[in-house]
């Protein structure tokens, strides 16, 4: 195969075909596949270990590609990246846009002819959440993702990078190829950081106009009960910026499912928090003031802060119930 470029919009504009969740019964094999080999390759896409690829061996991104069958496309969930580690989340779609679920792993360089770096396991995390928690948006999807692939990637400086997406299948390795672009800097905050002190929309604020700063079905008000700017350095807090029914990805009901399911967990011992995106969730009025403070230009995005105010994880794209979980406890 030949490692090629893809434009990071033409990737996203490929996982909004895709996402989705299942029902309660659990994600359905796509057409042609029997569901228990479905199952299995599941499982197995959520556990994954260096040694599970083939070693780089001072070869080039190219020589590894050409080990691989083309076919898969990468659907990047992520697009801010900087100097240093980075959770790199992603889809692989086949030419149906069924989901490709098995054994993954990212291998990067500066170009496609560069010595490649990797493997970097990519386990699969899922996005189902249990029935009573489920939205109608994300149980209304037909074609379900159930599981999102994230590597920890380090991308030390500035630039583009080809990558190298390697799934185990059955058939043998399967190649997806893309790039991404590391930005000097980003205003985002990071980990580690303060967070500007924003107030974000409560039930109270919205005069009890639940749809005016809520786009889920049906909302979900226990997320706006708290404005953050009264609990920031207070208490852990995880915030979660994603818009339901306008989302440009088609993962942000499912984050938010995931973030309610939670908070009947952790709880009691940090608050959670919901923000829309849009103002007056209208896509053509542009994004809410505490989007624009925090530097934000995608979503969905997750921020967990501990009890002196600092960011402790943060998530861009879409994101499963051990990346979200592991943020909590990150802060706690």
């Amino acid at each position: 195969m030949s490692v090629r470029s893809t434009s990071t919009l033409a990737i996203v504009l490929l996982a909004i075909a895709a996402a989705g969740c299942g029902d309660d019964a659990g994600p359905k094999a796509p057409e042609g596949v029997e569901q228990s080999v479905f199952e299995r390759q599941l499982k197995d896409a959520q556990r994954v270990g260096v040694a599970d690829f083939p070693a780089v061996g001072g070869k080039t991104l190219q020589e590894l590609a050409d080990t691989a069958k083309a076919g898969p496309q990468a659907a990047l969930a992520t697009s801010v990246l900087v100097p240093g580690e980075n959770r790199l989340a992603f889809g692989v779609l086949d030419a149906e846009n069924n989901s490709v679920y098995g054994k993954t792993a990212v291998y990067v360089a500066p170009t496609p002819a560069s010595k490649a770096a990797g493997p970097y396991p990519a386990p699969a995390d899922s996005l189902l959440t249990d029935g009573r928690f489920r939205s109608r948006q994300a149980a209304s999807e037909d074609s379900p993702l159930a599981s999102i692939y994230a590597a920890e990637v380090p991308l030390q400086r500035p630039g583009r990078y080809a990558v190298l997406v390697v799934t185990k299948t059955p058939a043998g390795l399967l190649g997806a190829s893309t790039e991404v672009t590391v930005r000097r800097d980003s205003p985002i905050p990071a980990v580690g950081e303060r967070p500007p002190a924003i107030s974000t929309e409560t039930l109270i604020s919205a005069a009890g106009d639940e749809g005016a700063i809520d786009t889920r079905l049906p909302p979900a008000p226990d997320l706006h009960e708290t404005d953050f700017k009264s609990v920031l350095g207070k208490q852990p807090v995880a915030l979660l910026f994603a818009t339901p029914q306008l989302c440009q990805s088609r993962v942000c009901g499912p984050v938010v499912d995931i973030e309610l399911q939670l908070k009947q967990t952790y709880g009691d011992r940090m608050t959670f928090i919901h923000q829309e995106v849009y103002v007056d969730n209208d896509l053509s009025k542009g994004l809410r003031e505490p989007l624009k403070a925090f530097g934000l230009e995608t979503e969905p995005w997750l921020f967990t802060f501990d009890r002196d105010g600092r960011v402790t994880a943060r998530l861009e794209g879409s994101f499963g119930s051990r990346a979200f979980e592991d943020a909590i406890k990150a802060a706690l």
